[in-house]
């Protein structure tokens, strides 16, 4: 369930009234692993994070995806959330993990996915060290239309107001696949695991758009992701322009109203 009716008291000017309101229902997600070590399975917890229900499976391999945990879905055998708030990914019996990732028990709010790590180091979780190509090319015009064409989109924003989104466009300025979930780093997780198990991955012939602002764990999972264009309806930290510099990404940032903020990678945007 992604929404519930709470009843309110409402205020217009001197007039009170009693009404209902729809909310974003948020509630915590156990993402479990279950591998073979020393010829047993066994499972592990590795996080908990607070997210809207519903895709926990995308959300899952999302997260394990971004975090550089995992780098197939061929390494999943199945995503079990029969359990209430819990997600256990089972592997391979062949999968080796690094145990210190396993060790790595954080715990993320909706806000900020990044709260609970202990280290810059922690944080940087880059894959792959070779900047993006400059072959995938997006018109200006097309930008424009975006942000109109998520939020119509956007099914439960419209009910509650209170969700973030992630969604990602062709070249034709088609819409391709978009998630929500209160958290931002989560709508964007749901949208790479939803990638990943259509083997859609690398992305890097899709344009990335934000519901709101571009922070640096934003930029860190489109990276690994290989999106190359990333476009937001808010602002970037200054942390976030720094990783798309490095990473030869192009950033975009306040698109609304026919314009926006080019920070980096302009060779990218046809005018």
């Amino acid at each position: 369930m992604s929404t519930t009716i709470t009843t309110i008291n409402r205020l217009t000017g001197t007039s009170l009234t009693t009404d209902q309101d729809i909310l974003a229902v948020e509630e915590p997600l156990e993402i479990r692993l279950s591998f073979v070590k020393d010829f047993q399975r066994q499972e592990n917890n590795l996080s908990v994070t607070m997210r809207t229900p519903g895709n926990d499976k995308e959300l899952a391999l999302g997260f394990l995806f971004t975090e550089g945990i995992i780098e197939s879905i061929d390494q999943v055998i199945s995503v079990d959330t029969s359990r209430e708030n819990v997600a256990t990914v089972s592997f391979r019996e062949d999968v080796n993990f690094e145990m210190k990732k396993l060790e790595r028990h954080f715990y993320t709010s909706s806000s900020c996915g990044v709260c609970g790590k202990t280290s810059i180091d922690a944080i940087k979780t880059i894959r792959n060290s070779s900047k993006l190509n400059d072959t995938f090319l997006f018109n200006a015009s097309l930008i424009y239309k975006l942000p109109l064409i998520l939020r119509q989109r956007q099914n439960i924003f419209d009910q509650t107001g209170g969700l973030h989104a992630s969604a990602i466009f062709n070249s034709d300025g088609e819409l391709i696949l978009l998630k929500e979930d209160v958290g931002r780093h989560n709508a964007l997780d749901k949208l790479i695991g939803s990638a990943l198990q259509n083997k859609l991955l690398p992305l890097e012939n899709y344009l990335l758009l934000l519901s709101g602002r571009a922070s640096f764990e934003l930029i860190q999972k489109a990276t690994m992701a290989g999106i190359n264009i990333v476009t937001a309806v808010g602002a970037p930290s200054s942390l976030a322009v720094d990783l798309a510099r490095e990473r030869g990404m192009t950033l975009i940032g306040f698109l609304k109203n026919e314009r926006f903020n080019i920070y980096c990678g302009m060779q990218r945007i046809k005018i």
